[in-house]
């Protein structure tokens, strides 16, 4: 069974944090079952293992967190759906490339319900919508923003961290860094692409498709 969490207030990043660490100790133990935790954090900015500091273009705009998952700066705040994710892949397969791909499979099925087509791309990591309404660039390609950011870590083969989707945050706020490095394209939300969309909206559409992605987990390590 996945245990489903959802937090109606912002949840303070460090708190996040220990609540994710224990929660995946549990699992590991066998003391508690899977869970996927929906919320928002404040406005900040967060650095994986792959961050460089040239990438942090106004550090004292807000704070800024070591979050130990894969991947390099990224923006989290209202308006965005944060979907952690604590799976025991003991039970589901121990192969990183299928659940990263599970995730953004899951996050492209969501955006489907909106008649949102999400791509992934060679190289970028996250999934990016294409912007025909933009100019193209020199080289013809059509212009790209980037809609949801994907980040996990593994412990003991129990995961966590997870996806991000923009769905109305205020997109100013990416300003301040490169988001996972990429300056040749943008940001974008639900709204952005003008569809009336709240994030029980989204949660409703993630619900929804999880189990068609993620296969169930067996009753054994």
């Amino acid at each position: 069974m996945v245990e489903w969490i959802n937090s109606d207030k912002p949840v303070e990043y460090a708190e996040a944090l220990a609540v994710m660490e224990a929660r995946v100790a549990d699992i590991h133990a066998g003391k508690a079952c899977e869970a996927i935790w929906l919320l928002e954090h404040p406005p900040l900015y967060t650095a994986g293992t792959s961050a460089r500091r040239e990438d942090l273009v106004d550090p004292d705009r807000f704070p800024v967190f070591e979050a130990g998952r894969g991947g390099q700066y990224t923006y989290h705040g209202p308006g965005q759906r944060v979907a952690y994710v604590m799976l025991d892949l003991n039970k589901r397969g121990r192969d990183v490339r299928a659940f990263v791909k599970q995730l953004e499979d899951w996050v492209i099925a969501a955006l489907g319900d909106f008649n949102i087509k999400g791509h992934i791309r060679e190289g970028r990591v996250g999934v990016w919508v294409e912007r025909p309404d933009r100019p193209r660039s020199a080289d013809g390609a059509m212009a790209e923003d980037k809609i949801a950011a994907i980040g996990v870590k593994l412990r003991k083969w129990v995961s966590f961290h997870g996806i991000s989707i923009n769905v109305e945050p205020d997109l100013t706020h990416f300003a301040g860094i490169i988001p996972c490095g990429i300056r040749d394209h943008g940001v974008t939300s639900l709204v952005d692409l003008g569809l009336p969309v709240g994030l029980a909206d989204l949660d409703t559409a993630l619900i929804a498709h999880f189990d068609e992605i993620f296969a169930p987990a067996t009753t054994g390590s």
